[in-house]
């Protein structure tokens, strides 16, 4: 079990490795505790944050997380989750893919615990189908329409790209994203898993603190109305502070943007709204926020938990209601759920009749 291994848990060479250290799952989910926090870690950021955190400092409790963390979104067996999960698996694949890539290119590195895009297309049955050429790569029709099947924005679309002779121009960077998806399939492949009622048992505590997680951000799907004198004094704070014009470090504008879209905000809206600041730059802030709210990128983020909210700093002038919730939208649920329906003014009908 080797750094590449712990890196990318979903290769075949990985697998291989687990399967010859004759590692029983059971054993390890009884006995080590590091392997069962660093699964739970996993499934909670990628439900939360759409990442599964930095790896873990020794490989073979970062390696051997992976199928436990599996176990856990099998258990908790609901589509969201698993969703969630396996896009974040693959998006952190990519990141960390893209950073070796960088490196590899300006050290001119030849370590074996990097990847390389060659070994990739090899890993996915991709090498009959994508072919390099001078300015990026060329590849098939029939694979780019299987792996960009579910990718967002209008470039992906097979009617505005160039098409000749039954494939299609990428450049390496597009190519990446196309193996993102092959990690993103792999990782599905098998989900839910049978789980037998011992290793249920055994995680039964981590099952039920995602499925109180779970229940707090789907909280965001019915959530329709835009009131901001019962948003949580957090996503007040950093409102007030976009537009006094005050500078927002990335963590804290990320934290309001999700906030605005998961309760319902178009990306014209929030635009609209930030327009007060000083600073403001529309066509930064629009991609900013079609990028968190997914239609941009490949992942729809959820605000970030209170939990987090806390250790970037972020959670401040906390009331009563705060001491019971963790996270954000589950006060903002509470407190509609506690006001007068006939007292309640969405901001949008607001602006509307002042318009």
């Amino acid at each position: 079990m080797n750094q590449l291994h712990a890196r990318y848990p979903f290769l075949e060479a990985a697998r291989e490795a687990v399967d010859e250290a004759g590692v029983n799952l059971a054993t390890i989910i009884t006995d080590n505790e590091q392997v069962v926090e660093r699964a739970f870690e996993r499934v909670s950021l990628a439900l939360e944050d759409g990442t599964v955190g930095e790896p873990h400092r020794r490989p073979r409790v970062e390696l051997l997380s992976y199928p436990v963390a599996r176990v856990l979104v099998s258990l908790v067996d609901q589509h969201i989750l698993t969703r969630r999960y396996t896009r974040a698996e693959a998006a952190t694949a990519q990141e960390r893919f893209e950073s070796d890539l960088t490196r590899t290119t300006e050290l001119k590195s030849t370590q074996r615990d990097r990847l390389t895009l060659a070994s990739l297309f090899t890993e996915f049955d991709m090498t009959d189908g994508v072919h390099e050429r001078e300015n990026g790569y060329v590849v098939d029709v029939g694979l780019y329409l299987d792996l960009a099947a579910d990718q967002w924005g209008d470039e992906w679309r097979l009617v505005n790209r160039d098409l000749q002779a039954g494939e299609i121009a990428l450049t390496q960077r597009e190519t990446v994203i196309l193996v993102r998806h092959a990690i993103q399939q792999r990782i599905e492949e098998g989900l839910p898993l049978s789980v037998p009622d011992a290793i249920g048992a055994e995680l039964e505590p981590e099952v039920a603190q995602l499925r109180e997680l779970l229940a707090d951000l789907e909280l965001m799907r019915d959530i329709d109305t835009v009131v901001p004198d019962l948003f949580p004094p957090c996503m007040t704070y950093l409102l007030d502070q976009v537009q006094k014009g005050e500078h927002l470090e990335h963590h804290s504008r990320f934290a309001i943007a999700t906030f605005l879209t998961s309760i319902g905000m178009t990306t014209d809206e929030i635009v609209d709204l930030f327009q007060v600041n000083p600073g403001f730059g529309e066509e930064v802030t629009r991609y900013q926020v079609d990028h968190v709210r997914g239609a941009t990128s490949p992942t729809e983020y959820s605000p970030p938990s209170c939990a987090t909210m806390q250790s970037y700093g972020d959670c401040v002038n906390m009331d009563d209601l705060c001491e019971t919730i963790s996270h954000p939208l589950g006060y903002y649920e509470k407190k509609l759920d506690n006001a007068d329906e006939d007292e309640l003014v969405d901001w949008r009908e607001q602006q509307a009749e002042s318009s």
